[in-house]
């Protein structure tokens, strides 16, 4: 049982062993030890630094995308609306064209057959003046082929020129 109660000499040599393993550590290791400790210290914690600013930079980018992405919305919504502006006024411009040019179409097309209406009115004028002629002559020619009926047609003729 000397294992599970030790005595005095080898607890004291055991405690000797201990404190010269810790002197020889505190020595060889213990400062390489915690310098690398606490230079892994400061790696972390300037990856904790720089993860937070890359953090507040995305919030920062995420803000600005947002506000590019509203800028965006709103100059195409203004396009748009420019752009149906545009197609209504070139629409009306065109209508009102379209309008005018068929009045003014119209109004030649009246005025041209008012022109064919008094021009065929003339022609039918005069064609009724030749054949009103043709055919005074020719009863005339008929009617006076007696010199006494000649006579008489000049001399009721001269009364009616008297009497006007």
């Amino acid at each position: 049982m000397e294992l599970v109660s030790p005595g005095i000499g080898l607890t004291f040599w055991m405690l000797v062993s201990f404190l010269i393993l810790v002197l020889i550590l505190k020595k060889v290791a213990w400062k390489p030890i915690l310098n690398m400790l606490s230079k892994r210290e400061e790696e972390i914690t300037t990856a904790l630094n720089e993860a937070n600013l890359a953090r507040e930079q995305m919030r920062q980018l995420n803000a600005d995308n947002e506000r590019l992405l509203t800028e965006a919305k709103d100059e195409r919504d203004a396009i748009l609306n420019e752009a149906r502006k545009v197609s209504q006024k070139m629409y009306d411009d065109a209508k009102q064209k379209a309008q005018e040019e068929g009045q003014r179409i119209l109004a030649d097309a009246k005025e041209n057959i008012e022109i064919e209406k008094q021009k065929a009115i003339t022609d039918i004028k005069n064609l009724i003046a030749e054949m009103s002629i043709d055919i005074a002559e020719n009863v005339l020619k008929s009617e006076l082929t007696d010199k006494d009926k000649q006579y008489q047609y000049i001399n009721s003729r001269i009364d009616e020129l008297k009497l006007n």
